[in-house]
């Protein structure tokens, strides 16, 4: 039986976590560019929102998950036999990868047998969590390690992130995703719909208005999943600081969409997206289901 890690970037819930075993080793977020929280251990989605929420003027920083505490996850496993696979977010966005791979090189000094194999995601917060699940659907519906493993690139190539924020603020500060909203800065007041594949992320559209904005997510998700045939995604919404906002853009999504979200990977986005998107961030991820490759 193999143990699946990942960094919190994924957002995946407690819930989630507890009923499918899976690790989360966290990043961490400052205020001052001096203390850490540890994401969701020291500190949680919610009270970092309020805080941005509060001071418009915030904007806290991630720090990657330390080599010792990736090998601590690890050997803990490796020690009682087991062999670990982990997930982290795009290496375009964070080094926790890196500190995964670190991590590994150090456990294996003192368990050369040891199976730990460290995958970048290519992906944040909701496509990292539909990743995550059908890496966990495979398995628990009786795949081999293997050929779990060999349905994951194409998983990953086909997963989307469609989304708005309701400040341009954050983007710009974010510098990773700072070309987004360069790209929408020409006229005042308009925000970007941004789309994330393959690791990166890119501008899908502009507006103003955030209900046509949020249309504009959906319109360009459609055309998405029409071009690919719909029936062979999963679909799953993610949301940010106003969770009536949230509910409510579920029932947009599956009307529109004319799809049945996945409730178990619906996520409210977590700390490491909230320092690029700012307290607002929604929309929606998808993933091709593991059966349709």
């Amino acid at each position: 039986m193999y143990k699946i890690v990942s960094d919190s970037a994924c957002d995946l819930s407690k819930e989630y976590l507890e009923k499918h075993d899976v690790t989360i080793v966290p990043l961490s977020v400052s205020f001052d560019g001096e203390t850490y929280y540890r994401d969701g251990v020291d500190i949680t989605r919610d009270e970092c929102y309020q805080r941005m929420v509060d001071d418009p003027k915030l904007f806290p920083k991630t720090s990657l998950p330390s080599v010792e505490s990736y090998a601590d996850v690890f050997r803990s496993f490796v020690e009682q036999g087991f062999p670990v696979v982990c997930f982290t977010i795009t290496t375009l966005f964070s080094g926790s990868y890196n500190s995964a791979i670190n991590a590994k090189s150090l456990v294996l000094e003192d368990y050369p047998d040891a199976n730990i194999c460290v995958i970048d995601s290519k992906q944040n917060t909701v496509t990292q969590a539909l990743l995550i699940d059908q890496f966990v659907r495979m398995l628990e519906d009786g795949l081999s390690f293997e050929q779990a493993m060999s349905k994951l690139d194409a998983l990953m190539a086909s997963a989307r992130i469609f989304f708005t924020v309701g400040s341009l603020d954050y983007l710009k500060m974010g510098g990773r995703i700072g070309k987004v909203a360069t790209a929408a800065t020409g006229k005042l007041g308009v925000k970007p719909v941004i789309i994330m594949k393959d690791g990166d992320i890119g501008l899908g559209g502009i507006g103003r208005n955030r209900n046509k904005l949020k249309n504009s997510v959906l319109q360009v998700a459609k055309k998405y999943l029409d071009e690919n045939n719909k029936d062979n995604f999963i679909v799953s919404v993610g949301y940010g600081y106003d969770k009536e906002e949230g509910f409510e853009f579920m029932k947009e999504v599956e009307s529109t969409l004319d799809v049945k979200l996945d409730s178990e990977t619906n996520v409210a986005i977590g700390i490491v997206s909230a320092v690029h998107t700012g307290p607002y961030p929604i929309g929606l991820g998808v993933i091709r289901k593991y059966e349709t490759l």
